[in-house]
């Protein structure tokens, strides 16, 4: 598993890569962040820091779900294309948030794509390809083909655009658009600016998004879906 988290208001990031065994990684990501100086770590030395820190480790059957098992064998055959079968249910778990006093934070966590090679690590734990948060423009949390996230530094592209004027949502359309046009690349992004305007923009056939804002939640699944209902706050 790889993950990220990184805060915009001092660009403090932290990440972690090829990780097994661990239950919530974008909590290790946080304490590489926290406390140490590097930003990422990696296989056999982020688990050894993950003790050290006392992070417990699970069960590697309890991470295993019955479709990914299904869809694991799926793609050992000859002609399987596994980014083709993974858009639209990926592996990548995203979020971004923004304070009361424009502080802006991002977090993603993904298991990576399907019959990857040993030690392979996509654009998650890469600081502006997975994930990128800056006070000053606004934060990105993506989801896709990796490897095409890392070709044109999504996350970065995105901000890149906002800082040029474009709206979150402007943005996430002009960088999606250039990814699939450039590396044939699908994905999706969830983005928030210093003021909290959000967008959840993607080019492949699905993406679940959220997005919680003055007592109202935003929901949806496809293209043009914008559900809302009141905010369940936990008692």
């Amino acid at each position: 598993m790889d993950a990220i988290v990184m805060d915009g208001r001092t660009l403090a990031s932290g990440a972690v890569s090829a990780v097994r065994r661990v239950a919530n990684p974008v909590q290790l990501a946080r304490l590489v962040m926290e406390k140490t100086n590097h930003l990422c770590l990696t296989a056999e030395g982020a688990s050894k820091f993950a003790r050290s820190m006392g992070v417990p480790e699970v069960p590697e059957e309890s991470l295993i779900t019955d479709y990914a098992k299904m869809r694991w064998k799926k793609n050992l055959e000859a002609d399987a294309n596994p980014v083709e079968c993974q858009m639209g249910k990926m592996g990548t778990v995203g979020a971004v948030a923004v304070d009361i006093d424009g502080n802006i934070a991002c977090a993603t966590s993904t298991g990576g794509m399907i019959n990857k090679m040993e030690g392979r690590v996509g654009d998650t734990p890469c600081v502006g390809c997975g994930g990128y948060a800056d006070n000053k423009i606004g934060a990105v949390s993506p989801t896709g083909h990796g490897e095409a996230i890392m070709k044109v530094t999504l996350s970065r592209l995105i901000l890149f655009h906002m800082e040029q004027g474009k709206t979150p949502e402007e943005a996430s359309d002009l960088a999606l658009a250039y990814m699939k046009e450039r590396v044939e690349g699908l994905g999706g992004v969830v983005v928030v600016d210093p003021k909290g305007t959000w967008a959840a923009r993607f080019s492949s056939l699905q993406m679940s998004w959220a997005a919680a804002q003055q007592g109202e939640l935003h929901f949806g699944l496809y293209h043009g879906e914008d559900f809302v209902e009141p905010v369940q706050e936990d008692t």
